[in-house]
């Protein structure tokens, strides 16, 4: 409707091009709403797959999830985890909406795999978009009720910065994924982030450098990650390097590929 009669351009911005968690008309919706588009920008190689899958013809621009700067500087580690009542020497951070796909069950059975080998607390924060009664029996079936913090309501941008700055690393173990947002917000905080090796997770997080890869669903491989996380590499030297990074994800980039679908049709 907004281009009807017009010269309105339609761009679609691709975080993922049908839904994880598929529902009976997904596919056609899709189809039916990204018909009339004049172009798409996609966000990860993963993306990109998925929209020459439907639409082979697509005119787009592949530009990497900008990194996110609006939550403030990063706080003193002892004050964020004093704020939060945490006195673990190694805190990993789950973020964002909780849902199946997001592998916060096998997070927490790691965590019971790598508890007898270091002092280490998770913190999860974010909405449950599946029930909460099942991850919160898990935690006490796996004896880590000491070991984990669960922050289950939206978390104000103004609090953001205060989970992050508690956090050694931000764990992704996603069992399936086009991008995350999440890592992006880790990579503002100089984070490293341990992830599942899905998707364009992998386009973002680089093994022994910005981070750690292990292979999806595996809860004894991703609690051997991050016992190697803190055991066995140079924090520092990884911190190092997401700064470097994240100069590469930047929002004029975004702004450019944008811009580049308003220039004057070719007569």
């Amino acid at each position: 409707m907004a281009k009807r009669g017009t010269r309105t351009r339609v761009v679609y911005i691709c975080d993922n091009v049908v839904p994880h968690e598929r529902r009976p008309g997904d596919v056609a919706l899709t189809r039916y709403a990204f018909g009339p588009a004049d172009g798409f920008i996609v966000q990860s190689a993963a993306v990109e797959r998925d929209l020459l899958a439907y639409f082979p013809n697509a005119k787009y621009v592949l530009v990497p999830h900008p990194v996110y700067h609006g939550f403030g500087t990063a706080l003193p580690v002892d004050e964020a985890r004093r704020d939060l009542g945490i006195t673990a020497k190694n805190v990993l951070l789950f973020f964002g909406y909780i849902r199946k796909y997001k592998g916060l069950s096998v997070l927490l059975e790691a965590l019971a795999l790598v508890k007898p080998r270091l002092d280490v607390h998770l913190l999860v924060v974010g909405e449950f978009y599946d029930a909460e009664q099942p991850y919160r029996d898990a935690i006490r079936k796996l004896g880590l009720e000491g070991s984990v913090t669960v922050k289950g309501d939206y978390a104000p941008n103004e609090e953001v910065r205060r989970y992050f700055s508690a956090a050694d690393a931000v764990v992704l173990p996603y069992l399936s994924a086009t991008q995350s947002g999440i890592a992006q917000i880790a990579f503002n905080f100089d984070l490293p982030v341990i992830a599942a090796a899905v998707g364009g997770l992998a386009e973002v997080v680089h093994d022994g450098e910005t981070g750690i890869l292990v292979p999806p669903g595996n809860a004894q491989q991703l609690a051997e990650g991050i016992v190697r996380f803190f055991t066995a590499t140079d924090r520092g030297a990884l911190r190092a390097r997401v700064r470097a990074e994240k100069s590469r994800y930047s929002w004029e980039a975004l702004v450019t590929a944008l811009e580049s679908f308003a220039a004057p049709r070719e007569q």
